[in-house]
């Protein structure tokens, strides 16, 4: 792995495996995560829209990241896809919609990248698996982690009404939710 903000161009494309079809129409589960912000966030009793960007894991500048990863389809891109979601933060915002990533990494690791990445949402931490068991969200190892598969949920009044799943390329992510938004008004 070279640039983590950047992707390469033989980047592996993830394939729809049904691995989220289980999703639309759930509710989310009553859940305090904590977040990069120091504050516990329960997603279901949020009224309106979230969105709620889930990704493998960051690259920290002083770790490497696992033995080829560039080379698992859907590993490859959080950093890119989570500055999509920072530089879209306001149009998101006024379309109605709040943000929050989501990874299994412990929120200190995550809080160096909301920090580095100057990220205007909280990313939070399913480090304990509660979220991930609860909605059966798929999952994959690499590095001798298990982490959890890209994909991107759309939360109205406490239920899972949209799933963006592969997520490909990563980096244009921010955008499709955009215009999906746009489309699909409150």
């Amino acid at each position: 792995m070279t640039d983590a903000h950047t992707l390469p161009p033989n980047l592996p494309a993830p394939i729809d495996d049904g691995a989220y079809d289980h999703l639309t129409g759930q509710p989310w589960p009553a859940l305090a995560l904590p977040g990069t912000d120091g504050r516990p966030h329960d997603l279901a009793a949020l009224p309106g829209r979230t969105v709620i960007y889930a990704y493998p894991k960051t690259a920290h500048p002083d770790q490497p990241m696992p033995d080829d990863w560039d080379l698992i389809p859907g590993a490859r891109g959080c950093t890119p896809r989570s500055c999509g979601f920072r530089d879209h933060h306001a149009e998101l915002r006024a379309a109605g919609a709040r943000v929050f990533g989501l990874s299994v990494q412990a929120t200190a690791y995550q809080r160096e990248a909301a920090g580095r990445l100057h990220l205007p949402f909280p990313l939070l931490s399913d480090a304990a698996g509660d979220l991930t068991r609860a909605l059966r969200l798929p999952t994959f190892a690499a590095g001798g982690e298990t982490l959890l598969r890209r994909v991107t949920l759309i939360v109205r009044d406490g239920v899972i009404e949209w799933v963006f799943y592969p997520v490909f390329p990563p980096d244009r992510n921010a955008g499709d939710v955009l215009t999906w938004l746009g489309n699909h008004p409150t």
